[in-house]
Protein backbone atom coordinates (compact mmCIF):
# COMPACT_ATOMS: atom_id res chain seq x y z
CA UNK A 1 0.00 0.00 0.00
CA UNK A 2 0.93 3.56 -1.18
CA UNK A 3 2.10 5.79 2.06
CA UNK A 4 1.22 8.78 0.03
CA UNK A 5 -2.81 9.60 -0.25
CA UNK A 6 -4.12 10.28 -3.90
CA UNK A 7 -4.45 14.25 -4.54
CA UNK A 8 -7.94 15.02 -5.05
CA UNK A 9 -9.18 18.25 -6.15
CA UNK A 10 -11.64 20.04 -4.74
CA UNK A 11 -14.69 21.08 -7.00
CA UNK A 12 -16.35 23.89 -4.28
CA UNK A 13 -16.76 27.07 -6.17
CA UNK A 14 -14.79 26.12 -9.27
CA UNK A 15 -16.97 28.85 -11.07
CA UNK A 16 -15.85 31.51 -8.61
CA UNK A 17 -11.76 32.08 -9.78
CA UNK A 18 -12.34 32.79 -12.73
CA UNK A 19 -14.14 36.21 -13.92
CA UNK A 20 -15.38 34.14 -17.23
CA UNK A 21 -17.26 31.29 -15.06
CA UNK A 22 -18.40 33.97 -13.15
CA UNK A 23 -20.14 35.35 -16.36
CA UNK A 24 -21.39 32.22 -17.48
CA UNK A 25 -22.78 31.39 -14.07
CA UNK A 26 -24.24 34.84 -14.02
CA UNK A 27 -25.98 34.20 -17.20
CA UNK A 28 -27.13 30.40 -16.68
CA UNK A 29 -28.67 31.74 -13.41
CA UNK A 30 -30.68 34.58 -15.31
CA UNK A 31 -32.47 31.80 -17.03
CA UNK A 32 -34.46 30.79 -13.97
CA UNK A 33 -35.70 34.25 -14.07
CA UNK A 34 -37.38 33.42 -17.03
CA UNK A 35 -38.16 29.98 -16.84
CA UNK A 36 -40.46 31.68 -13.88
CA UNK A 37 -41.84 34.17 -16.25
CA UNK A 38 -42.96 31.63 -18.20
CA UNK A 39 -45.03 30.01 -15.18
CA UNK A 40 -46.47 33.25 -14.50
CA UNK A 41 -47.92 33.56 -17.75
CA UNK A 42 -48.88 30.25 -18.17
CA UNK A 43 -50.58 30.78 -14.49
CA UNK A 44 -52.32 33.87 -15.96
CA UNK A 45 -53.77 31.82 -18.97
CA UNK A 46 -55.33 29.65 -16.76
CA UNK A 47 -56.73 32.14 -14.76
CA UNK A 48 -57.96 33.77 -17.61
CA UNK A 49 -59.66 30.47 -19.15
CA UNK A 50 -61.45 30.31 -15.55
CA UNK A 51 -63.27 33.36 -15.99
CA UNK A 52 -63.43 37.16 -15.57
CA UNK A 53 -63.01 36.80 -11.43
CA UNK A 54 -59.96 35.27 -11.27
CA UNK A 55 -58.07 36.73 -13.66
CA UNK A 56 -58.65 39.71 -12.29
CA UNK A 57 -57.69 38.59 -8.63
CA UNK A 58 -54.43 37.34 -11.02
CA UNK A 59 -53.99 40.79 -12.57
CA UNK A 60 -54.19 42.06 -8.59
CA UNK A 61 -51.68 39.58 -7.75
CA UNK A 62 -49.48 41.73 -10.41
CA UNK A 63 -50.18 44.33 -9.21
CA UNK A 64 -48.31 43.31 -5.25
CA UNK A 65 -45.14 45.39 -4.70
CA UNK A 66 -43.15 41.99 -4.37
CA UNK A 67 -44.58 41.16 -7.98
CA UNK A 68 -43.31 44.35 -9.29
CA UNK A 69 -39.84 44.45 -7.89
CA UNK A 70 -39.75 40.64 -9.00
CA UNK A 71 -40.45 42.07 -12.53
CA UNK A 72 -37.87 44.38 -12.33
CA UNK A 73 -34.85 42.11 -11.25
CA UNK A 74 -36.88 39.87 -14.21
CA UNK A 75 -36.32 42.32 -16.56
CA UNK A 76 -32.90 42.96 -15.89
CA UNK A 77 -31.88 39.44 -15.82
CA UNK A 78 -33.57 38.77 -19.14
CA UNK A 79 -31.67 41.79 -20.80
CA UNK A 80 -28.54 40.43 -19.40
CA UNK A 81 -29.37 36.95 -20.87
CA UNK A 82 -29.97 38.98 -24.12
CA UNK A 83 -27.12 40.62 -24.12
CA UNK A 84 -24.88 37.90 -23.49
CA UNK A 85 -26.64 35.50 -26.06
CA UNK A 86 -26.05 38.09 -28.76
CA UNK A 87 -22.32 38.44 -27.63
CA UNK A 88 -21.75 34.92 -27.57
CA UNK A 89 -23.65 34.06 -31.17
CA UNK A 90 -21.09 35.28 -33.60
CA UNK A 91 -18.54 33.00 -31.88
CA UNK A 92 -20.91 30.04 -32.69
CA UNK A 93 -21.99 30.26 -36.26
CA UNK A 94 -19.97 30.43 -39.21
CA UNK A 95 -18.18 33.03 -40.36
CA UNK A 96 -19.99 35.13 -42.78
CA UNK A 97 -18.53 37.12 -45.77
CA UNK A 98 -20.06 39.69 -48.02
CA UNK A 99 -18.19 41.01 -51.17
CA UNK A 100 -15.08 38.82 -50.38
CA UNK A 101 -14.85 40.00 -46.86
CA UNK A 102 -15.21 39.04 -43.21
CA UNK A 103 -18.16 40.63 -40.96
CA UNK A 104 -16.87 41.96 -37.95
CA UNK A 105 -18.47 39.65 -34.72
CA UNK A 106 -19.63 42.87 -32.95
CA UNK A 107 -21.73 44.02 -36.19
CA UNK A 108 -23.76 40.42 -35.92
CA UNK A 109 -23.81 40.95 -32.60
CA UNK A 110 -25.09 44.90 -33.48
CA UNK A 111 -27.62 43.64 -35.88
CA UNK A 112 -28.80 40.67 -32.90
CA UNK A 113 -29.39 43.76 -30.20
CA UNK A 114 -31.20 45.97 -32.49
CA UNK A 115 -33.57 43.04 -34.14
CA UNK A 116 -34.06 42.67 -30.07
CA UNK A 117 -34.87 45.64 -29.02
CA UNK A 118 -37.16 46.55 -32.45
CA UNK A 119 -39.13 43.48 -31.78
CA UNK A 120 -39.22 43.95 -28.23
CA UNK A 121 -40.74 47.92 -29.13
CA UNK A 122 -43.41 46.52 -31.82
CA UNK A 123 -44.95 43.77 -29.11
CA UNK A 124 -44.98 46.86 -26.61
CA UNK A 125 -46.60 49.10 -29.15
CA UNK A 126 -49.37 46.66 -30.30
CA UNK A 127 -49.62 45.61 -26.70
CA UNK A 128 -50.54 49.39 -25.29
CA UNK A 129 -52.68 49.84 -28.64
CA UNK A 130 -54.83 46.20 -27.66
CA UNK A 131 -55.28 48.26 -23.81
Amino acid sequence: MSATKPYIRSTDGWWRRNPFFMRYMAREASAVFLAVYAVILLVGLVRLSQGAAAYEAWLAALAHPLAIVFHAIALLAVAYHAYTWWKVMPKTMPMLHVGGRRIPEMALSAVGWVATLAVSLVVYVFVRGLS
